[in-house]
């Protein structure tokens, strides 16, 4: 998606630890346009799969997962990270590690929203280690359901996410690829596959 690439290359920085800032596309501020076409074009790529859900995990998978369910006509569920006291007694949970967070982190969804039948498509902000991709099929296995495909606004391709996914089986779909980064360098980035 080259709107994306040119808003990653205009807007996008290097923090210390491998860090791609792009908060200001993506994880605090959003631009209402970029996001919905990031939306539309998820949607025409996994609408194939027949997808019937949309999971994602608080709080920046959340708008590009949104704008996808509302392109498919399908309800969005996201994985919380404290499991509050109106979730149903029947929940699903699993742990990632976040490199921004600093640590575990907790996922939970309800058995509420997600359950055997559903045919689930996962969209969320990253891809780089892809461990919280495994996190959340592990989650939708748990469920019953079926997880039909993976999308991500950006892949970190150096850190190898995509080949830790192969076991999965089901389409793997990003919307821009970070090839490199570095101080000197800058931001290498290419529309996604």
């Amino acid at each position: 998606m080259q709107s994306l690439v040119e808003a990653i290359r205009q807007r996008g920085a290097i923090l210390p630890g491998g860090i791609l800032k792009v908060d200001g596309l993506v994880n605090h501020q959003l631009l209402p346009t970029l996001t919905a076409e990031m939306g539309q074009h998820f949607a025409q790529y996994f609408r194939s799969e027949r997808p019937d859900k949309v999971l994602t995990i608080e709080v920046s998978g959340i708008a590009p997962a949104l704008v996808t369910a509302i392109a498919l006509g399908v309800p969005m569920v996201y994985a919380r990270k404290k499991r509050p006291i109106t979730m149903h007694e029947r929940a699903y949970h699993a742990q990632s590690v976040s490199r921004t967070k600093g640590g575990v982190v907790d996922l939970y969804v309800s058995g509420e929203y997600l359950g055997a039948g559903d045919r689930v498509l996962v969209i969320d902000d990253f891809l780089a280690s892809g461990r919280t991709l495994l996190a959340l099929n592990s989650i939708i296995q748990e469920s019953g359901a079926t997880l039909v495909g993976l999308g991500c606004v950006i892949e970190k391709a150096f850190e190898g996410g995509r080949a830790q996914l192969a076991d999965l089986g089901v389409p793997v779909h990003t919307l821009a690829n970070i090839l490199r980064m570095s101080q000197d360098e800058g931001i290498v980035v290419e529309a996604g596959s």
